[in-house]
């Protein structure tokens, strides 16, 4: 079969979310769902239920009229690894919610001596007769074997990523179609990217997710398609760069026009597969404070019709380094020095481990660290489904975004790891896929792929690859204290801190991490007693009081030079409580006034 790679995204600027085909898809057998008893629990966990599990379109900056959501009530059998597939199904399972996760309905730990096997059959409509028929997973992990109908379809390696195959000649002419999926993962055993998931949790190690873990969906294309879209704003030129693709085009041509609202700014065609500069009439520029965001509108036509029509958006913005009238380097945003300042974000849920409850709940962060000052966010070792950066597009958040760690780790005074061939040849592998299908959002503004010695290795290689993949954006090459001397930045990290590491004439200064201040709260903690912290208090008054010490301690850090800085952590995680809000999203744990206050102070001091 072949296998087809699509760039994921968000919808259309207004945010509009496009509903699927409720009541075709199925899953039989099995006790009635319901979640499984957690420690901790969101505002959001009762409203999960499987008719309306996660209902949004996944790929918003690709999005097509007509597709099929697969989220819901699948059938489900654990076996040993080296068993053949089941002929019983005697549970269910509510996808996309880990394996491990209370809203699974499962919630058992997960081995690498197991296989989890899904099933769920389907019927496809009518109306897509004709057309080829692609089944996306938007992440699974780690190890996915997919067949239809009977038929091996194909397979995918990799915890983070979306794939999909074309599933068209698999499928019966007429009937329900049974779509089965075996996954293995061999989370902390293994040498694959894994970021914090461990098989005991501990400290700042977590829960592990196994399995299906973001949207299964189906979607019908012509044989003629827009198979990917890439997008590079040139905010100096006010141009858009689109190279669209397609393997089945030939001399088909490409027609593109931007929308800021209703009004057309801009229109360009040419030939599919060539880059195509869209001029824009007098561009507003995308940041935190002003996230102006563009509509596109992409048709393909070929022997004089329209075989396929997407949409998608875009915002212009440049990221760069430059110097500062002190000839300090500082990281600009849209030719402007611009301190960048956020907290470090781990993207974990109570309730869904990996995967939010709700796109309201994905939002609801988002929105929580713009209210308290903040214009930016480490995605820490995590990749996020498509509509979290949607809503940092959409929102105005800047996003470092970290490659997930996994093999082992080095200590300072180490070499770089010497990782196996195979090790290596999957972390960048996986490094290619998650730049390759992000790359379109303008929140993205750093690449980092290596924190604190986690499976670091051939660190000036690997620089060079994301380089040469993505010469748009700025590269942390490692965030921690394993400095190479190598990319756009020297990144420290002191707990609680602040520090600053030397200014360089070639790189900017930047705080990966500091801060870690701890605070338990009563009933909104994972575990009753025995949680952890870098630095803990007893109450709000004097957490808050911790945190403005800090601020006033960064300041004249910031006014010297340092270049950005991230702060531990958005929310409480497990045992950890170091959040500046619970980990059930019910509390902000400090003066929110307050925080806003001083962290608003900081930007005016990093110009």
């Amino acid at each position: 079969m072949r296998r087809h790679h699509w760039l994921l995204a968000a919808l259309t600027a207004a945010g509009v979310a496009l509903a699927g085909h409720p009541g075709i898809a199925r899953s039989q057998g099995g006790p009635a769902w319901r979640a499984a008893e957690t420690p901790l629990e969101t505002r959001w966990t009762k409203l999960v239920t499987p008719a309306n599990v996660h209902p949004e379109y996944p790929r918003p900056q690709m999005v097509r009229a007509d597709w099929l959501n697969l989220n819901g009530l699948w059938d489900f059998s654990l076996a040993p690894r080296t068993s053949p597939p089941p002929q019983q199904w005697s549970r269910q399972i509510l996808v996309p919610f880990p394996f491990e996760s209370a809203l699974s309905g499962v919630m058992r730990p997960f081995t690498e001596l197991d296989t989890l096997w899904y099933r769920r059959t389907i019927d496809i409509p009518s109306k897509w007769s004709g057309q080829h028929v692609l089944l996306h997973f938007g992440a699974v992990d780690w190890h996915a074997r997919v067949l239809v109908n009977g038929k091996p379809i194909g397979s995918h390696d990799g915890g983070y990523d979306s794939f999909s195959f074309d599933i068209t000649t698999a499928l019966r002419p007429t009937g329900a179609q049974e779509i089965v999926v075996a996954v293995d993962d061999p989370t902390d055993t293994g040498t694959q990217p894994r970021g914090k998931q461990v098989r005991a949790p501990r400290s700042i190690w977590y829960t592990a997710t196994s399995g299906i873990w973001q949207t299964v969906w189906l979607e019908p294309v012509p044989a003629v398609a827009i198979s990917s879209v890439r997008l590079n704003s040139d905010v100096d030129a006010g141009e858009l760069e689109i190279i669209a693709t397609s393997s089945t085009a030939g001399n088909a041509e490409l027609l593109a026009e931007a929308f800021d609202g209703s009004r057309s700014v801009g229109r360009v065609s040419g030939p599919i597969d060539k880059p195509l500069r869209l001029k824009i009439a007098q561009p507003r520029l995308w940041s935190p404070d002003s996230p102006q965001l563009y509509d596109l509108r992409l048709s393909l036509r070929a022997s004089g019709r329209e075989t396929d029509r997407v949409t998608s958006y875009f915002g212009m913005r440049k990221i760069a380094l430059g110097k500062d009238t002190q000839g300090r380097n500082r990281i600009f945003l849209n030719n402007q020095p611009q301190f960048q300042f956020g907290p470090l974000d781990q993207g974990f849920w109570p309730d869904g481990l990996y995967t939010a409850p709700t796109d309201e709940a994905l939002r609801s962060d988002i929105e929580q660290m713009k209210k308290l000052g903040f214009n930016m966010a480490r995605k820490h070792v995590k990749v996020e489904p498509e509509r979290w950066y949607y809503w940092c597009d959409k929102l105005g958040l800047l996003v470092w975004q970290d490659m997930p760690s996994g093999d082992q780790s080095i200590k300072t005074s180490d070499p770089d790891l010497a990782r196996t061939e195979a090790s290596a040849a999957q972390y960048r592998s996986e490094l290619t896929r998650l730049i390759e299908t992000h790359r379109n959002h303008p929140s993205i503004v750093m690449w980092v792929p290596f924190n604190e010695g986690w499976g670091q290795f051939d660190t000036a290689g690997v620089v060079n690859l994301v380089r040469t993949l993505d010469s748009t954006r700025l590269v942390d090459s490692t965030s921690g204290w394993t400095d190479r001397a190598v990319g756009d930045v020297h990144d420290v990290h002191s707990y609680p801190g602040p520090a600053a590491p030397p200014l360089e004439t070639a790189r900017a200064a930047v705080l990966g991490e500091f801060g870690g201040l701890g605070l338990p709260i009563s009933g909104h903690t994972w575990q009753a007693e025995k949680n952890w912290g870098y630095r803990s208090f007893t109450t709000q008054d004097d957490l808050t009081a911790a945190y403005l010490a800090l601020i006033d301690k960064l300041a004249p850090l910031v006014r010297d030079g340092l270049a950005a800085a991230v702060y531990t952590q958005t929310t409480d995680v497990e045992i950890e409580v170091n959040g500046l809000l619970t980990y059930d999203r019910a509390v902000v744990k400090m003066d929110a006034a307050k925080i806003a206050e001083a962290n608003k102070r900081l930007y005016a001091l990093g110009r």
